[in-house]
């Protein structure tokens, strides 16, 4: 049976306009799409052995057993169409074939051509036109031909959890609609998208149709959303093989989803069971790969498996396919990321967090083997200058160590060190409220699983985020005061998240100083400033200052702290006390969340926590 694996993208999405590179790289000439007849007008050479085109032979073969493939293409002109290809553990391509056409503006040239790909990781093709003609590709693909027998039953479910956020969610709806029923393959009538309305303000009788389904939801957060969409697709055993979980505020390809199909239809072994992650892109530099799938370390941080890759770039490219992401301690984020329904009927919906460390959480209880590939991503917000404290600090310092609790993911006395790090380092850099939130956190934690199953999560993050620091922008605050600060244009300007300081200063941040111990007299009256990215300082020092100015990573925003040694002292006897409190009920405490566990977890619990019953 003829199987398509991979649909080539003729046309630059939106959001990529100005990095036409992820699709095809303009060797000689010119290429450009032709809205009115669909198809790519070439001039020249263009090559497709790109993020989004170039076909993942080795990770097919891997997941697949795929060694052969025919790629097929509809196209008018006069020219050549050469297949090459980058062999394992080699960074250049070499040519494969060679195969010449020459249609009349009638009928299109069809091309069908046979390609081994054992021993490659990567494939492609250029198309070049003969001088003095152009050529219009009109669509190709990858296919491969396999028993009809071997092909997985598949019914694939989207569920996306949006708040208040049309701007995003109504463009994706559309183009998902779009992709899916254009589409000529069996996710046609084995797919279906669910909606969940945390926000209650969109128009469901409207939206909803045969594949779409919107779910009005109470605003639960991020947790209650997906878990609304994980209980849909379970409602009737046997309707759905998997779910994927996306976040709303992003940009998306129908291929992704369609690759992501194709993926699991012709999955073997292992990999039958897996999950699959989609990598995250970043809106701002959609050329930039941020994340796919990472993991936790004993300590309790998050790392990613794979550092910033530039996918416009081959050499990236390849090492994006030739990384493994089989890792113990795994997790993939929720902004793309495929869960066999198995796995949900098995080891549950996720925990009743409301933002942060649910997807986490889910990934450490189902301890699953993950694909990723090419081309199945999103493009999302990158993270640097959205540090909140109530979000970054209580929500993750809370969950993370229910986590330890339920999934004994990380050592939970590193974990301590962790907190009381975190706490005095804030301290040191006058972010009080941070330090704060980093107890309450730990508090609430301490409260215990009944805590938490009666909490109004929305209600609690309303009142947290109202005490945030306010930033404001740079121009807006005293040019004297920056001044004196040693905020100059320079610094302003110099925008480099992968700030490299000196061992020396990298020793000095870490250890946890703090200047509210030494007398006033000792004390710099001179104002100082920093640049940090949550608890990462990136640039500056706080050391003897009694005022400093606060830049967040973009340098467009800050505020203005100073001493409070009353605060101070106010927030050191709280940590103090708290620690007391661990050490004597720490354990059983623990031993609670592990108990409770199978019921925050289950479909009674969440029907009950949604209002659905």
């Amino acid at each position: 049976m003829i199987f398509k694996l991979a649909n080539i993208i003729l046309r630059v999405d939106k959001h990529a306009t100005m990095h036409p590179e992820l699709y095809y790289r303009v060797l000689s000439g010119d290429a450009s799409y032709d809205d009115d007849i669909h198809s790519l007008h070439i001039n020249g050479s263009i090559d497709f052995l790109t993020y989004v085109n170039g076909l993942s032979a080795g990770k097919w073969n891997q997941y697949a057993s795929v060694d052969g493939v025919v790629l097929q293409m509809a196209l008018f002109g006069r020219g050549r169409v050469v297949v090459h290809g980058v062999r394992s553990g080699e960074l250049n391509p070499v040519e494969l074939k060679s195969n010449p056409f020459d249609s009349d503006q009638v009928d299109p040239c069809v091309l069908d051509i046979d390609i081994d790909i054992t021993g490659y990781d990567l494939i492609g093709f250029r198309i070049e036109s003969d001088e003095g003609y152009s050529v219009d590709l009109f669509n190709a693909s990858y296919l491969t031909d396999v028993p009809e027998d071997s092909i997985n039953p598949i019914n694939l479910a989207l569920s996306t959890t949006t708040f208040k956020n049309e701007q995003y969610i109504l463009p994706n709806i559309e183009l998902v609609k779009a992709g899916i029923s254009k589409e000529e393959g069996p996710i046609c009538d084995h797919f279906h998208m669910f909606v969940v309305d945390n926000g209650q303000t969109l128009d469901s009788a409207s939206l909803s149709d045969e594949l779409v389904t919107v779910l009005p939801n109470p605003n639960t957060g991020g947790s209650g959303g997906f878990a609304r969409g994980m209980m849909a697709v379970t409602e009737t055993p046997g309707q759905f093989s998997h779910i994927i979980l996306m976040d709303d505020d992003v940009s998306i390809m129908p291929e992704s989803l369609i690759r992501t199909f194709n993926l699991l239809s012709l999955a073997k072994g292992k990999y039958k069971n897996a999950f699959i992650n989609g990598a995250m892109l970043s809106m701002e530099n959609p050329a930039r790969q941020y994340e796919d799938v990472s993991y936790v370390d004993a300590s309790g941080v998050y790392r990613r498996v794979k550092e910033d890759l530039n996918v416009d770039e081959l050499s990236d490219i390849l090492e994006n396919e030739r990384t493994s992401v089989e890792v113990d301690q795994a997790y993939g984020a929720w902004w793309y990321s495929c869960i066999p329904v198995k796995a949900i009927e098995k080891n549950g919906l996720p925990m009743p967090f409301f933002i942060r460390c649910d997807d986490v959480e889910f990934g450490m209880r189902n301890k699953p083997v993950y694909m990723t590939m090419n081309c199945i991503c999103v493009w999302h917000a990158s993270f640097e200058g959205r540090f909140r404290a109530s979000v970054d600090c209580y929500q993750y310092f809370r969950n993370f160590f229910a986590m330890i609790a339920l999934d004994d993911c990380a050592d939970e006395k590193m974990f301590v060190l962790r907190i009381q790090r975190g706490v005095r380092q804030n301290l040191r850099d006058m972010d009080y409220q941070a330090a704060e939130f980093i107890l309450d956190g730990f508090e609430d934690y301490l409260r215990g699983p009944e805590y938490l199953q009666k909490l109004d999560g929305a209600a609690t993050m309303i009142g947290k985020s109202k005490l945030n620091e306010k930033l404001i922008p740079v121009s807006e605050m005293d040019p004297e005061l920056l001044r004196r600060a040693g905020v100059t244009e320079q610094v302003l300007v110099n925008v480099n998240f992968k700030s490299h300081p000196s061992k020396f200063m990298r020793l000095w941040r870490f250890v946890p100083y703090d200047k509210h111990y030494l007398p006033d007299m000792v004390l710099c009256g001179k104002p100082g400033y920093i640049v940090k990215n949550g608890s990462c300082t990136l640039e500056g020092s706080a050391t003897r200052c009694k005022t400093l100015v606060f830049l967040d990573p973009t340098r467009e925003k800050g505020t203005v702290r100073t001493m409070d040694r009353a605060r101070f002292k106010s927030i050191r006897r709280r940590e103090h006390e708290l620690m007391a409190r661990y050490r004597k009920e720490g354990q059983s405490v623990r031993g609670a969340w592990k108990d409770a566990m199978p019921y925050m977890t289950s479909r009674q619990f969440w029907e009950q926590y949604l209002g659905l019953k």
